[in-house]
Order: C-alpha cells, then sequence, then structure tokens
C-alpha cells in the first residue's frame, strides 16, 4: 500500500509547523517520492542530522508504507 503525498507533508508539517513542503511523486506511482524541506529547525545541523529529523517525522513509514524518499533539507 502506497503512501499518499498529502500525508507525507501532514507528518513532515506536524513535527515542523514552519517549514516548506514540496512534495513531488517521482514515479507516479505513490511510492517514490521526492521532498523538499525548509526549516529554521536545521539551521546549524549537518545534511545527514537534518535527514534524520525528517525520517524520525515520518515515524515508521520510511522503508514500510513509503518505499522511497528522495529528500533535500536546508535552513532558510
Amino acid at each position: 500500500m502506497a503512501m499518499a503525498a498529502d500525508d507525507i507533508e501532514r507528518l513532515i508539517k506536524d513535527r515542523f509547523p514552519d517549514a516548506t513542503v514540496q512534495i513531488e511523486d517521482l514515479a507516479g506511482d505513490g511510492d517514490h517520492y521526492a521532498a523538499t524541506v525548509v526549516s529554521e529547525e536545521f539551521r546549524g545541523k549537518s545534511r545527514v542530522q537534518q535527514h534524520q529529523m525528517v525520517y524520525d517525522a515520518l515515524q515508521g513509514n520510511m522503508g514500510g508504507t513509503l518505499h522511497a524518499l528522495a529528500l533535500k533539507t536546508a535552513a532558510p
């Protein structure tokens, strides 16, 4: 079962209310997405730390319901 782009965005926005989030369905199958997340909470964090924060926000869906996510993160 695939995960909807709206659900991904909601989980990320729940964790990072200030974030600008863009989700793109890369394959049109609801299984392979690209996400760009810009949040002040990323300031001073390494790219790895930023990505871990987003994966935590996805509440265990990464690798399960959400098969693939190409992630770009940044501070404003």
